[in-house]
């Protein structure tokens, strides 16, 4: 008899474990699903947005983990728990993280800074920011800073990149004398005179703090306090500049132009190396205006066009390449270019380089011929199409 109520008692336990660990798996799949319809809604993009969040079941309550910049987004998923009657312990932190105390800004102190995916210097080049630029700073990771570029991109930075502030520190620079370097590519110095020692190395659009000027040269300061002076006829002040830029396509092709021969470089977007999309942002800010990073972004700015042939293009369009959309596979672009009018193109492909979509030219590029999808106009109206002004944006 006692054998026969032990049994019968543990096939009762069994049965409420089960029933339990059912409950339980049935709680984490809910809560799964509404991160995931969230992540749809607030993050669809991660190069862009922090939404790293996992649920986990610790008995009767759900542990909602993870690290997020998106505050109404974790707003809105406690009020859909419970609404599905299901009570947590919450765990996710809103970023900027607490650790970063109030510099939670930061400036980017080098000619051109290496933003990576992961914090190491052995992960992916991302994307890179230049001199003079304001990042957000959102979280730390031992001695590398999870940043945020005014084009919305995502990465880590190493701390030589870039010199920390906080929201004080920011607007005093957002109001200080700033002057933008003109050349290519230059160097400044440690004195008025172009055989003393160099400071740094610079490209065009580089932005550095004027102190003043003695004789032909300039002085200027570095955003981690470092003294230069360059010749003042390389600097133009910045309200100037930004009041100079006419983002017409001629200018847009000069640049571009300017730029043949520069080598292909995964995440590069400087004026020492670039990927494809790297390349078209570039010569757009130097004219102005500013560019998502990625390809797969820029096509959707801009006034988009309704061809797959070049008939209807005009020059300063962008054309993007990659697979057509089918009944069963997604679009997906993996390149663009600048279009130069004539069935050539000019982009970052091994090198800058001019190439043809006319089959009958000797620089026809057989490959992006086959594999051009559709075009936009980002110089048409560009204000209505998400292309923000340099003018238009605190971030700088």
């Amino acid at each position: 008899m006692c054998i026969r109520n032990s049994s019968l008692l543990l096939l009762l336990f069994a049965l409420a474990s089960a029933c339990q660990m059912e409950k339980a798996d049935s709680k984490l799949a809910t809560t799964q699903q509404i991160i995931e319809d969230l992540q749809t809604t607030y993050a669809p993009d991660k190069r862009v947005a922090i939404w790293d969040v996992t649920p986990a079941d610790n008995t009767d309550k759900i542990v909602l983990r993870g690290k997020t910049n998106l505050p109404e987004a974790k707003t809105q998923l406690q009020a859909r728990l419970a609404t599905q009657g299901l009570e947590w312990t919450d765990s996710i932190m809103v970023l900027p993280n607490p650790i970063l105390g109030d510099q939670i800004y930061g400036i980017v102190n080098l000619s051109a800074c290496n933003i990576r995916s992961r914090p190491s210097h052995s992960a992916e080049l991302a994307t890179q920011s230049t001199l003079g630029t304001i990042l957000k700073v959102w979280d730390q990771a031992g001695d590398w800073y999870r940043v945020q570029t005014p084009d919305g991109y995502l990465g880590w930075l190493d701390p030589g990149g870039l010199q920390m502030i906080n929201k004080a520190e920011r607007e005093s620079y957002l109001q200080s004398d700033r002057v933008v370097y003109l050349p290519d590519l230059g160097f400044s110095y440690a004195q008025t005179n172009k055989d003393s020692r160099r400071v740094s190395d610079l490209l065009a659009g580089n932005i550095l703090v004027r102190l003043g000027t003695n004789g032909a040269f300039t002085k200027v300061s570095y955003p981690d306090g470092r003294i230069a002076y360059l010749p003042s006829t390389d600097l133009m002040d910045w309200n100037n500049w930004l009041a100079s830029r006419e983002p017409t396509a001629l200018n847009i092709l000069t640049d571009a132009q300017g730029m043949l021969g520069r080598p292909y470089l995964w995440g590069g977007t400087s004026g020492k190396a670039f990927d494809c999309s790297g390349f078209t942002k570039t010569v757009f800010y130097l004219n102005g205006l500013l560019l998502p990073r990625d390809a797969s972004q820029q096509i959707h700015v801009g006034f988009p066009l309704n061809t797959q042939d070049t008939k209807d293009l005009k020059a300063g369009d962008l054309l993007f390449f990659g697979r057509a959309a089918t009944k069963t596979q997604k679009e997906k672009i993996t390149h663009v270019a600048i279009y130069m009018g004539d069935n050539k193109i000019i982009h970052a492909t091994g090198r800058v380089k001019i190439e043809s979509l006319n089959p009958e030219d000797p620089d026809f590029a057989p490959e992006r011929l086959a594999t051009f999808v559709r075009a936009t106009r980002p110089l048409e109206t560009p204000d209505q199409y998400d292309i923000f002004a340099l003018g238009d944006t605190d971030w700088y």
